[in-house]
């Protein structure tokens, strides 16, 4: 598996069950928005929307979902960022069972938005250079 900069444990709790007795596709969908804001969190744009609002929205979002997700167990999502654009950048998010199977695997991209004046906003360098050091790489 390439190398991913994040990773979040989750318990799986019997109510993300659905009928057939397997985790919802909702639930799994949750997780990667927990793994997501985690993400978010570590590089300071969550703070940044309270103080100045100015901060990230999501405006693509895809999932694969590859394998059914069973309770009791844990669930383990890596998260890394492989692509920064001027304003906005890429997400990648595998979800993982108990026995390392793949089981979901999604892309998001995220704006970076002004919020008074609803539009968007150029990430700072001081941004990039967080997620630069997060994913250990250096842009051209």
């Amino acid at each position: 598996m390439e190398p991913f900069s994040i990773k979040l444990e989750l318990r799986i709790d019997w109510s993300e069950l659905d009928l057939f007795g397997h985790v919802n596709n909702l639930s799994i969908q949750k997780y990667i928005q927990s793994a997501k804001i985690n993400y978010l969190e570590k590089i300071g744009l969550m703070q940044s929307q309270s103080d100045i609002e100015i901060g990230p929205t999501l405006v693509s979002s895809t999932c694969q979902f590859r394998k059914m997700l069973f309770y009791p167990g844990n669930v383990t999502i890596y998260s890394n960022v492989d692509l920064i654009k001027t304003t906005s950048f890429r997400m990648h998010h595998k979800v993982m069972n108990d026995q390392n199977e793949l089981i979901a695997e999604a892309h998001d991209i995220i704006v970076l938005f002004d919020f008074v004046k609803n539009h968007k906003h150029t990430i700072p360098d001081e941004i990039k250079r967080k997620i630069t050091e997060l994913e250990n790489y250096t842009r051209p």
